[in-house]
């Protein structure tokens, strides 16, 4: 049975009004209701208006409820949390969990993307979250629906930290056969970047939102989301695009060239990825640039896992022009880059561990117990 969310949760406002000493929780799209996020910095402050969270009741962060920061309350009787949050509790119709899985699914955070309004974020009301629909189906049936969900995302957890272990080998490798590069302890030859490049680095193509298709046609364009610690994801989820041949000559991405992104937020200025394993022509947008090294003098595993360390991420820091919520690096301040250039045959030694490291990666390593 199709039923409105409104339906099946109510309001709760009530307020920590005589100040009582309640625990102050947070709730975040990683780790649900959590502690010491705030705790320093609430310690000494009124708390007469935060909103009291009694156990088995929802809060969410209505500015952050579309990437999933929202969560019941099951640690202690009673905690609190900022004012600015939404807390409401729900029938006995309607489990918690089920609800909480539903409420975090892809298909509702998409739904909730769309429809949030708010002039400087997203901003989702108690009221327009109830408009949504949910299948309210039996209470046991719910039961079993989100055991099974808890089962997969406990799959998932471990799996996650199987990668992170794999990304924390890489990166002890890389220190272990070159040396951190903050001090570089193995004396490393130093060239300039610009030096050993055989392109120029390229600003990528802008395309306006009209020119983007869903029908699977057209030409799959690699965004700034779309890579991860020098890593390049599933380049067959691409969105895709309608461009001329002129632009698909000039901005298609070849085997082992880099990206970087040069026009973001600080903290992921510089951000680049290693393309490999490309099917099809492949562009790539104007907020970030590419470039190719030299192969014979750089092998572009090494040089990508360099790029990505916090020695040229200081280099940015330096060379970065700062506008209001973002900064940008151009051409010049990349090439004016400072690496390190072991000898290739050390570079290869690492880019086959890292090849190793990702094989067993594949899902296909996986036990996963039914």
């Amino acid at each position: 049975m199709i039923v409105k969310i409104g339906d099946v949760i109510s309001e709760y406002s009530v307020r920590n009004k005589f100040d009582e000493n309640i625990p102050v929780y947070s709730v975040t799209n990683e780790k649900g209701f959590c502690t010491g996020y705030f705790s320093k910095e609430v310690a000494s402050k009124d708390k007469s208006t935060y909103k009291i969270v009694p156990r088995g009741y929802f809060a969410y962060n209505p500015s952050r409820i579309n990437v999933g920061s929202v969560d019941w309350q099951k640690y202690e009787d009673r905690v609190i949390v900022s004012p600015l949050y939404v807390v409401f509790g729900v029938s006995d119709r309607l489990d918690r969990q089920y609800l909480l899985h539903y409420l975090k699914s892809d298909m509702m955070l998409s739904f909730i993307k769309e429809y949030a309004t708010g002039s400087v974020r997203d901003n989702l009301k108690l009221a327009d979250l109830g408009k949504f629909p949910i299948n309210l189906r039996p209470v046991e049936e719910q039961r079993q629906i989100a055991a099974t969900l808890d089962k997969i995302d406990e799959l998932i957890a471990k799996r996650r930290q199987q990668l992170d272990k794999l990304d924390e080998l890489v990166k002890s490798r890389f220190i272990e056969m070159f040396g951190d590069p903050m001090t570089n302890p193995y004396n490393l030859p130093k060239v300039i970047l610009g030096s050993v490049l055989t392109i120029e680095p390229q600003n990528g193509l802008y395309k306006p939102q009209f020119d983007y298709v869903s029908d699977g046609t057209g030409v799959p364009i690699l965004r700034i989301d779309s890579f991860y610690e020098g890593k390049v994801s599933n380049l067959s989820s691409l969105k895709r695009l309608i461009c001329s041949e002129i632009e698909l000559k000039r901005y298609s991405l070849y085997e082992n060239d880099i990206v970087i992104n040069r026009v973001n937020s600080i903290e992921y200025l510089g951000k680049c990825g290693l393309i490999q394993g490309l099917v099809e022509n492949t562009v790539f947008e104007s907020n970030m640039m590419r470039l190719h090294v030299d192969e014979h003098k750089f092998h572009p595993v090494y040089i990508t896992k360099l790029l990505c360390s916090e020695f040229i991420y200081q280099q940015i820091l330096r060379r970065a022009k700062k506008a209001v919520n973002q900064a940008s690096i151009n051409q010049k301040d990349v090439q004016s880059f400072v690496v390190y250039m072991p000898p290739i045959e050390q570079q290869d030694q690492f880019a086959a561990f890292v090849k190793q490291t990702d094989k067993s990666k594949s899902f296909d390593d996986l036990e996963v117990a039914a």
